[in-house]
């Protein structure tokens, strides 16, 4: 197995337990990562490489395979195209040239790659490591590139897998929360999907693609979006350059927040609409992973006067003219599979209740649902659409060190905090107490810290005043930091804002900062 860019015993403890549990039944573990994480630990091989250099890595292993002779020819002839154009991009990438990019030694690369081509099951499970970055889309074709060459895909105990960051962003996917897609992943500029969509809802829709959250935010700047609702979404702190997208939503003519806490971003709404009943007062479904789509139930009423997301759109639609009338969560989803062919006759509520959720597609009543998305390249011939390798290039990040800034901040999540800190925040932790700065023993050395000295962190677009915490996970010139205490530390003020133009994700894994030491007066508590 590889976890490329995913610290999952810290991000996603329930899932690592499982993968555990595979180690003990002698599952080799390989991590890809810049720092040696407490998932890295538990790994046959830790692959250190230097932040944003997973494509060259996956470009000087691809070729190492096919070089010898490990590529799985009757799959990628049968299944994909594209294979003599990616051969002939790689082919530059040698073990030497991978080595003095990544960092990773070059035996240490081709010992990894013919152990994954060779393996009779493999997988790769990536998470923000590898879509937190300019080039976050070719981050993960590069990944599939590696397993269509391989053949590792559509079988039990391969695949491509994202890890999902948070509960049901599987599901918000598959609801048509995505700029370019109605529901069901259905082509929003495809004629006859809006057709169909338009009949059901009694209105015209535009074949337009819409904006994603960072696209969004350069409307703002260009006074091109003066309104924004906001529902279950922190930009104000969870987005990077966070001085600067506070500056956009204050510039808004109008901004409503929906959501359970008062956040940052609700702090600074015109409106807000207190949606006090959280998942567990709510009826409805999530969609995990693996596209298993399961039921939640209400496990307890909310507090007198609640009303939970579904009543709340309900209600502002129909003060703007169009009534849904009192749907529940069960109405919702049905008129969802009568519009969304993947989800259709086999996946009503009472099928799911049976047996436990069901992985879509699932067309009819008598279908199980469908365990391997991409079984069907296994098919002869072809299965149908054939899959595509991806000709990519290297593109380090954008901000590089210099003599001003002279380290790479990388961020990430830690063990017993979630994302902003909105749900953890403002209970006492016996393992973390607040933000620091992860620092590795040379540059402390070179700084001359100790563990838990004040320090000043600057980008180019912000300051803050932190401890500094001395790890042996850092190589020197790296440096560390959360974004789960804003209210604290606001990291994001640090972080920049270029972002994939494919993704819309910014590139929160690298930006170069300057640590220094704060001088602390007498008598001060620090």
């Amino acid at each position: 197995m590889f976890l490329w860019g995913s610290n999952a015993r810290e991000a996603h403890p329930i899932w690592f337990h499982h993968l555990l549990k595979g180690i003990k039944n002698g599952a080799r573990l390989y991590v890809m990562d810049p720092r040696r994480t407490s998932s890295a630990q538990w790994a046959d091989v830790w692959l250190g490489l230097n932040v944003g250099t997973d494509v060259a890595l996956s470009n000087t292993m691809a070729r190492e395979i096919i070089h010898a002779g490990l590529a799985r020819m009757d799959f990628i002839e049968n299944a994909t195209e594209g294979f003599d154009d990616y051969k002939a991009s790689v082919e530059p990438f040698t073990l030497e040239y991978g080595a003095l990019i990544t960092g990773i030694p070059a035996d240490v690369i081709r010992e990894v790659a013919h152990t994954y081509a060779q393996a009779d099951k493999a997988m790769v499970c990536w998470t923000l490591g590898i879509t937190e970055h300019h080039n976050a889309v070719d981050n993960v074709l590069s990944l599939i590139n590696l397993s269509l060459l391989t053949g590792h895909v559509g079988r039990w105990g391969c695949g491509c897998n994202p890890l999902r960051g948070q509960n049901n962003v599987q599901g918000g996917g598959d609801m048509g929360a995505i700029p370019n897609k109605l529901p069901g992943f259905q082509d929003i500029l495809d004629t006859r999907v809006r057709e169909r969509f338009e009949r059901q809802w009694g209105v015209t829709l535009q074949p337009k693609i819409g904006w994603n959250l960072t696209e969004m935010l350069g409307a703002i700047d260009r006074d091109e979006l003066t309104s924004l609702f906001v529902i279950g979404e922190n930009p104000a702190q969870s987005d990077a350059d966070s001085n600067h997208v506070e500056h956009l939503l204050r510039k808004l003519d109008h901004l409503v927040v929906q959501e359970i806490f008062l956040t940052r971003t609700a702090q600074l709404a015109d409106v807000v609409l207190p949606s006090v009943a959280s998942w567990c007062e709510a009826e409805g479904t999530v969609t995990n992973s693996e596209r298993r789509v399961q039921r939640v139930r209400k496990a307890m009423n909310p507090p007198h006067g609640a009303r939970d997301e579904l009543w709340i759109i309900g209600e502002i639609a129909k003060r703007l003219g169009h009534d849904f009338g009192n749907p529940t969560a069960e109405d919702a989803w049905n008129e969802f599979r009568t519009l969304a062919p993947d989800f259709a006759g086999g996946m009503s509520y009472a099928r799911l209740d049976a047996l436990d959720g069901i992985q879509w597609p699932c067309p009819d009543e008598s279908h199980p649902g469908t365990t391997f998305l991409h079984g069907r390249l296994w098919e002869s011939p072809r299965g149908g659409r054939p899959a595509p390798f991806s000709v990519l290039e290297h593109s380090g990040p954008v901000e590089m060190p210099d003599e001003e800034y002279p380290l790479l901040l990388t961020t990430g999540r830690r063990l017993e905090s979630y994302n902003t800190g909105v749900m953890t925040g403002g209970y006492e932790s016996a393992l973390h107490h607040g933000e620091s700065i992860d620092i590795s023993p040379e540059d402390a050395r070179r700084l001359a810290l100790v563990d838990g000295a004040l320090v000043r962190v600057s980008s180019r677009r912000g300051v803050l005043v932190v401890p500094a915490r001395v790890d042996r996970a850092l190589h020197a010139g790296l440096v560390f930091m959360t974004l789960h205490f804003p209210d604290e530390v606001n990291t994001n003020v640090l972080t920049i804002d270029v972002a994939d133009p494919q993704s819309g994700t910014a590139e929160f894994k690298a930006c170069a900062v300057r640590v220094e030491p704060v001088e602390v007066a007498a008598g001060s508590p620090h």
